[in-house]
């Protein structure tokens, strides 16, 4: 459990710098394009400060899948929900999502189906790296 906390925190520190960098490059995006509303510094320091922690649990969450003792399909259940989790909380806390159910089944349907899309891609790549170096175990590459 020791070394998952600390896998957590350094996947969570490095994933973590990229959230504000990103989140800085939109706002000067957004801050060039005439009619639209500039940002109070209240509101952008929030949203520096919610993406940084959105990316560090996003990016600490991923050593769920350096334990042994849990299965792939538990892990990446516990990923999602810690994701979803993450994501929710953050995008009702700052008001980015209305607090209805409406926008709650839509933001979750576009989650469920970004993660599956997401995995759907990782297997595939797994399973076309297991075949290939199947078939060089064999001797037919």
């Amino acid at each position: 459990m020791k070394s998952f906390f600390r896998e957590f925190l350094k996947r969570g520190f490095v994933s973590a710098w990229g959230g504000p960098v990103i989140l800085a490059v939109i706002y000067y995006i957004v801050g060039r394009i005439e009619g639209i509303e500039n940002l109070s510094v209240g509101e952008v320091s929030v949203g520096i400060l919610s993406i940084t922690v959105m990316a560090f649990i996003a990016g600490g969450i991923t050593a769920i899948y350096q334990s042994e003792k849990i299965p792939v399909v538990s892990s990446a259940l516990i990923h999602a929900a810690v994701l979803y989790l993450d994501y929710l909380i953050m995008y009702l806390m700052n008001d980015w999502i209305p607090k209805n159910a409406e926008a709650l089944g839509i933001f979750t349907a576009i989650f469920a189906a970004g993660f599956a899309f997401i995995w759907l891609i990782i297997y595939l790549c797994s399973r076309r790296k297991i075949e290939d170096l199947n078939r060089l175990r064999k001797g037919k590459i």
